[in-house]
């Protein structure tokens, strides 16, 4: 499998953490965001993903899954162990619902086509910091009371852990403060002693600059 990615998208970071879960060997193909004013819209990539997002997985097959939500879940059908979803259909929805959370309410509200946008409004610097810091510490909020006490999001590592960690290092980028959210920083704490989580952190990358 060949994953298109680039080391500090929260988006690929997800897929490459689900990667490392599942011990699911890939080559790695950066698409660097910033260069030349983003190599993800340049025809070559964009016959790959119209989008002109990242991430994209090639299968064996030649064929392309786009979004990484849907890789996510195309990986753990056809790799269902280690599972990434606990069998109670409850417990299945509580991930699934926190890693929306993360997917559909936070991380779109501060992806780098937003924020390009809203700079090009234009918004001043600190307006667009404010902006990142209220969707963010709005969404840290509700998963701090979604997720348990103990262990990872849910005990065992899963799908909500596999969303959470690559929006905490985002909100760390962004310099949010977290200290409001002791649970979430547990998580955080328990991930960055992980093999899988230290695998597919962005400083781990080929692509990170020197």
């Amino acid at each position: 499998m060949d994953l298109f990615t680039y080391y500090r998208s929260t988006s690929s970071y997800r897929v490459r953490i689900a990667l490392a879960l599942k011990g699911l060997t890939f080559e790695a193909i950066p698409v660097n965001l910033i260069r030349d004013g983003g190599e993800q819209l340049k025809p070559e990539y964009r016959a790959i993903d119209p989008q002109g997002r990242v991430p994209a997985l090639r299968l064996e097959s030649g064929e392309v899954i786009i979004q990484s939500s849907a890789i996510i879940e195309y990986l753990e059908e056809r790799y269902p162990q280690p599972a990434l979803l606990p069998k109670d259909l409850v417990q299945r929805a509580q991930q699934r619902a926190v890693a929306a959370l993360i997917g559909c309410d936070i991380h779109p509200l501060h992806n780098v086509s937003v924020l390009n946008r809203l700079r090009g409004l234009p918004l001043k610097e600190p307006e667009v910091v404010a902006w990142i810091d209220h969707w963010i510490t709005q969404g840290f909020t509700a998963v701090e009371a979604l997720i348990g006490d103990e262990g990872f999001c849910f005990g065992e590592v899963g799908l909500a852990d596999v969303f959470l960690l690559p929006q905490l290092y985002a909100a760390r980028r962004f310099n949010v403060d977290l200290s409001d959210y002791p649970r979430i920083c547990r998580v955080e704490a328990l991930a960055l002693h992980h093999t899988a989580f230290q695998t597919a952190h962005p400083d781990a990358q080929s692509d990170k600059p020197e």
